[in-house]
């Protein structure tokens, strides 16, 4: 696919040159030669940045309760202990101080209830901020907020004391000295190295009864916070019930509360679509299922009665539940996170940056982007950028510092790598390009005497196919139907209907490898989604020869290889929707997609066009081999229902490698051992995971991206960069950017070092995560924050 071919490809040679000069070491360009977004791709992501009901605080009532939806409870209330996770951010956000919030295009702001000014008051020769405290400000024990309480959490989080057990120490470190200013509300903050980031630090604020004692810091704050300084208060937390009850602080200087109390409650993500539909629960996170069962719901005409064939009384319940969504509203945004493919560099072929480039080549990000947004509404512009989220400000596309999606490209860079096809145009038996080790065969769904051109005409276009082998529109994903139930040991039924002649093809022949045993249901969607995109680009090539004549032999095989991609693509909606569970011979018994299968089936398809046909040569390239061996990477994905996304845009990835030559094995894995077991130690060669957003991209993306260093053990130090691919210039880039106080400048070096990440392709970013939020319509300012901090005093039921 050329640059013209593809809607994210029309880019000017200007924007390459730029991207080019950001690569180049120690090149500073002036921003506005940076401007790699247009105003409308601008707009758009504003647009999506947020989406929470805003109201005034005058139509809302005074009181009520919120009963809100967190995934776990919080393992600690110290925002700074290693096992502080989300829900101690939305608890501490609530009760404790901000000196500065984050907007919703990801920008820090001061927080104006607790700071009347805060800036750099000097620069040489060091770095000195001043802090002008809001002198209403104080803790819920009547104590005022001073500078005691500053030193108190700078001597804890700098580093030098271990009897703190600190999970990071980032800026507090490069303080020298914290002092008391010209009054009792004014603190001077004085650096030993100048610090980029100064507005992330004392956020939340911490009591110096906290942060003066490591006895409370480390054990005292992990299920009790006594003392506040938010506009709401811990009241109670009840392990017993799995929540956390905030109440109004009465001692709160600021704007009352309008919610009397918040009640933050553990609910797995898999049991909210039920207490949405039972009441029990007023906001919460989401998946896509449970997005569109809520806005079903509110079309609706409230016409629910018995439906014919249904058990009695379940049209009754269902009447109940659809009853109980319409009092629901889904707020939709582009969270301020985005899914990445890594590839680890660590060994093994993608230690090759050659390797690594021609695989981040080959992905149509675009495709997946689409897959993932479109069908929410949202904007689906593939996320250009490993540090900045669309719509921040500096954001740019520094992709081109990689390349466009090029086939070809990434075909000669495997080539340049040794990776070449395997003989002169001719495959081994049985083998094929981006097929996954052995894998069982699922045929195609039993359409009995259905009119062929009724059921193909819907599921195979006449075109030449879609360049990254699958069809957007029949996708689980995309339509909102399930991929991810386990599929049984037994194979799909064979489909009836004419097979070309009688013949079945041999397995050398077939474009995928049918026999063996049956592996995970989204390596056998894959499967099937590459074989049916094979057959879609023959039947595409033998109608252009027909010339329209409908007596033609070519117009004959167009047909059969039409139906046999039909056929193809509907066993893998089979498998995607999970209705393999209902067809006979399944079994559905926990594990009984890893069992084997006893015996092998000939796949019930047309036969292939012949070696060397032009319709092969386009659907892809024979598999690449290297001294006799296939280049095959492991590709380990989650297997819980909460992934079922995940696991849909894996499996499209894998047919995007079929066509450069790349054969992948997709390995699930329970969600529990996937990130701590697979990916953070390195037990990969492909995988997909999320990283956050931030409004300090030069402190916190550093460790992610950080080169591993040798440890003394002879380990590697990989802090977060689990890739385990870096440079030194990256690493300076960073250094550089958290030291320069000249904002331009900073936002400059950022620029270069994503450049020099993208360049180094080891993580690949593909989009930005939809946040899904279901509200009561009642409620106000409240639902897809995006980047911006909640003004929890600001939350309530409308009047």
């Amino acid at each position: 696919m050329t640059d013209h071919d593809h809607p994210s490809g029309r880019r000017t040679a200007g924007r390459r040159r730029r991207c080019a000069a950001l690569v180049a070491a120690g090149v500073l360009l002036p921003l506005p030669a940076l401007a790699g977004c247009s105003s409308d791709d601008r707009e758009a992501s504003a647009e999506a940045s947020q989406d929470i009901a805003p109201a005034p605080r005058s139509e809302l009532k005074d009181g009520g309760t919120l009963r809100w939806a967190v995934d776990a409870m919080p393992g600690t209330f110290n925002a700074f202990q290693a096992d502080a996770d989300a829900t101690t951010a939305r608890i501490t956000g609530a009760v404790l101080p901000s000196m500065f919030t984050v907007d919703a295009n990801g920008t820090p702001q001061r927080n104006a209830d607790y700071l009347d000014a805060a800036d750099v008051s000097a620069r040489d020769p060091k770095q000195v901020v001043t802090y002008k405290i809001n002198p209403k400000a104080r803790w819920s024990d009547g104590k005022p907020i001073t500078a005691a309480d500053f030193i108190a959490q700078w001597t804890a989080l700098r580093g030098k004391n271990n009897a703190f057990w600190t999970a990071r120490n980032a800026g507090y470190d490069r303080i020298g000295k914290v002092e008391q200013g010209a009054g009792a509300h004014e603190v001077k903050v004085t650096f030993a190295r100048p610090y980029a980031d100064w507005r992330s630090l004392f956020t939340p604020l911490y009591p110096r009864s906290v942060m003066g004692n490591p006895n409370a810091f480390n054990d005292g704050v992990r299920e009790r916070l006594e003392v506040g300084a938010g506009p709401f208060l811990v009241q109670k937390r009840d392990a017993d019930e799995g929540r956390v009850v905030l109440v109004r602080n009465p001692s709160w200087w600021g704007a009352r509360a309008k919610l009397a109390k918040i009640v933050l409650q553990a609910l797995p993500a898999d049991k909210r679509a039920a207490a949405l539909a039972d009441g029990s629960i007023d906001v919460a996170a989401v998946d896509q299922t449970a997005a569109k069962r809520v806005e079903a719901a509110g079309k609706a005409d409230g016409n629910a009665g018995p439906q014919p064939g249904r058990a009695a009384g379940s049209g009754t319940r269902a009447a109940a539940g659809s009853k109980a969504l319409r009092r629901y509203v889904i707020h939709k945004a582009l969270e301020p996170a985005y899914t990445q493919l890594a590839l680890n560099g660590s060994s093994g072929p993608l230690a090759d940056d050659r390797v690594r480039r021609a695989v981040a080549r080959a992905i149509d990000r675009q495709a997946l982007a689409d897959t993932v947004l479109k069908p929410l509404d949202l904007p689906s512009k593939p996320l250009g950028s490993h540090l900045l989220m669309a719509g921040q400000p500096g954001y740019e596309d520094h992709s081109d510092a990689l390349g466009d999606q090029d086939a070809g490209a990434a075909k000669a860079l495997l080539a340049d790598a040794g990776w070449k096809p395997d003989g002169a145009g001719h495959q081994q038996a049985g083998e094929k390009a981006g097929a996954p080790a052995p894998g069982g065969w699922l045929g195609a769904r039993d359409y009995g005497d259905e009119d062929e051109d009724e059921r193909s005409d819907d599921r195979a276009d006449d075109g030449d196919g879609d360049e990254g082998g699958y069809d957007p529109d029949a996708d689980g994903a995309a339509d909102g139907r399930n991929p991810g139930r386990p599929v049984p040991a037994q194979a799909v039924r064979p489909a009836k209907g004419d097979h070309g002649e009688g013949a079945r093809p041999a397995a050398a022949k077939a474009p995928l490898s049918f026999t063996g045993a049956v592996g995970s249901e989204v390596q056998q969607a894959a499967l099937l989604r590459q074989s049916a995109a094979f057959y879609k680009d023959a039947a595409a090539a033998e109608k252009e020869d027909s010339d329209g004549d409908t007596d033609s032999d070519a117009y004959a095989k167009y047909k059969r290889y039409k139906k046999s991609a039909a056929q193809a693509l509907s066993a893998a909606e089979v498998i995607e929707t999970g209705q393999g569970h209902d067809l006979p011979g399944s079994g559905g018994h926990p594990g009984a997609e890893h069992a084997a299968v006893p015996r092998s089936y000939d796949a019930p398809l047309a036969a292939a066009p012949p070696a060397g046909d032009k319709a092969g040569r386009r659907n892809g390239g024979l598999a690449v081999k290297k001294d006799g061996k296939p280049l095959t990477l492991r590709f380990v994905l989650p297997d819980g229902a909460a992934s079922e996304q995940l696991r849909t845009v894996g499996s499209r990835i894998a047919a995007m490698l079929a066509k450069i030559g790349v054969q992948t094995s997709l390995q699930r894995v329970s969600d529990a051992s996937y990130f701590q077991d697979h990916v953070a130690s390195g037990d990969y060669d492909l995988a997909l995971y999320s990283w956050p957003g931030t409004a300090y991209p030069a402190t916190d993306a550093r460790p992610i991206y950080a080169k591993p260093q040798p440890a003394p053990d002879g380990s590697l130090t990989v802090e977060q960069n689990y890739t385990r691919v870096g440079t030194d210039h990256i690493d300076q880039l960073f250094d550089q950017a958290a030291s320069e106080l000249d904002e331009d400048s900073a936002r400059t070096l950022v620029e270069q070092a994503d450049a020099r990440i993208w360049a180094a392709a080891g993580s690949i970013p593909l989009y930005q995560r939809p946040e899904l939020v279901a509200t009561k319509k009642s409620l106000a300012n409240v639902g897809a924050f995006g980047f911006a901090t909640p003004r929890f005093q600001d939350i309530g039921y409308r009047k």
